[in-house]
């Protein structure tokens, strides 16, 4: 496509905006506050393709339609309704081209940059964390939720999580906490802070300048890191081997912070709490993103066919009872199998149904 060329749909749902030599993907579903579904995640896969042999493309730019933020996660609905009904193989289909996506912005030989403003969540992370120019505002509300749906910090989210300092990465994926955009720019999860009104600016100063010098011209001091803050206690009690043993040491911490993190971990479900500590943990062992996002499938492939992550979108965005029944119930009756199903390689295990 030409520079100059106005906004089109490359699908309803996600526009393709040429001008310069910059080629920016918005994300387009305001009122799912950008949840990507499949169509979505070819079209953003479809394009990058496109755009990596195009010598008229310097820099690609990730942005979110509305004014809530870049992207809410999966679109995990239709992924409950294929579960409900036992199609286990679209579900599998899903999730890899998600994870292809991921790894291909993880190694995308152009600058990527992603306006992570308002709200990042799950597979917002998952499109927006492994490039190359990470962009928080004021606005940004980050985190890895789902802990309380019954599945896990999928998205190469683990590879993220785990290399942030004093287990701050271990309290977001286990209680599911949002953090702002200083806290991540801390915790090594974002580049740079740029206001939120100044979004139009940079994608002009993106049309013909470097992205390193069109970031520079825009970008300001990030203010303090809140979660910095509580250094403290998630650095002691998130040292502790077992999740029984972190939510011990929590509610034994005494700062009604803590206390606050115990129960709302106790909220989560049990399985999914300790897949995402272990998950997290080896996460900080691994070689590259790649390695993670391999897990990341395993795990994704045996938790859509056990009854958690049905029972949690049930509960949370289907009937919002927000009443889910966890099987087991209770963080000391999940079994180490429960765990380890989960990160056998595929090669080794029964034929995938």
């Amino acid at each position: 496509m030409p520079a100059g060329t106005p906004d089109i749909a490359a699908d309803d749902e996600v526009l393709i905006r040429r001008s310069g030599h910059l080629a920016e993907l918005i994300l387009h579903r305001p009122r799912a506050l950008n949840a990507l579904n499949r169509g979505m995640i070819d079209t953003v896969r479809a394009q990058l393709d496109a755009w990596r042999e195009d010598d008229t493309v310097a820099t690609v730019l990730l942005t979110g339609a509305g004014t809530k933020g870049l992207c809410a996660g999966g679109d995990v609905r239709s992924v409950h309704g294929a579960m409900v009904e036992g199609r286990y193989q679209e579900c599998d289909g899903l999730f890899a081209a998600e994870y292809a996506m991921n790894a291909m912005i993880a190694d995308y030989p152009k600058p990527y940059v992603a306006f992570m403003d308002g709200i990042v969540l799950g597979g917002g992370l998952g499109i927006s964390g492994h490039g190359s120019h990470r962009i928080v505002t004021e606005r940004t509300r980050l985190g890895m939720p789902e802990t309380g749906i019954g599945f896990f910090p999928d998205v190469g989210g683990a590879h993220l999580l785990g290399r942030a300092p004093f287990g701050a990465g271990l309290h977001m994926a286990l209680t599911g906490a949002h953090i702002t955009g200083a806290d991540a720019l801390a915790f090594g999860i974002a580049d740079h802070y740029v206001p939120a009104a100044r979004r139009a600016d940079l994608a002009r100063a993106l049309e013909t300048l470097p992205a390193d010098a069109a970031i520079a011209e825009v970008a300001e001091q990030a203010p303090p890191a809140p979660l910095t803050e509580r250094r403290r206690w998630i650095e002691s009690c998130y040292a502790h081997e077992s999740a029984e043993e972190i939510v011990a040491a929590l509610h034994a911490d005494g700062d009604p912070e803590a206390v606050a993190a115990a129960g709302t971990i106790l909220a989560k479900c049990p399985t999914s709490v300790k897949i995402a500590l272990a998950h997290v943990r080896a996460a900080r062992g691994a070689g590259s993103v790649h390695e993670v996002l391999e897990r990341d499938l395993r795990l994704a492939h045996h938790l859509v066919r056990g009854p958690n992550f049905r029972e949690g979108v049930r509960a949370l965005l289907v009937d919002k009872d927000r009443s889910p029944h966890w099987e087991p119930a209770a963080l000391e009756q999940v079994r180490a199998e429960d765990i380890a199903g989960g990160l056998v390689p595929f090669a080794t295990r029964e034929s995938r149904r």
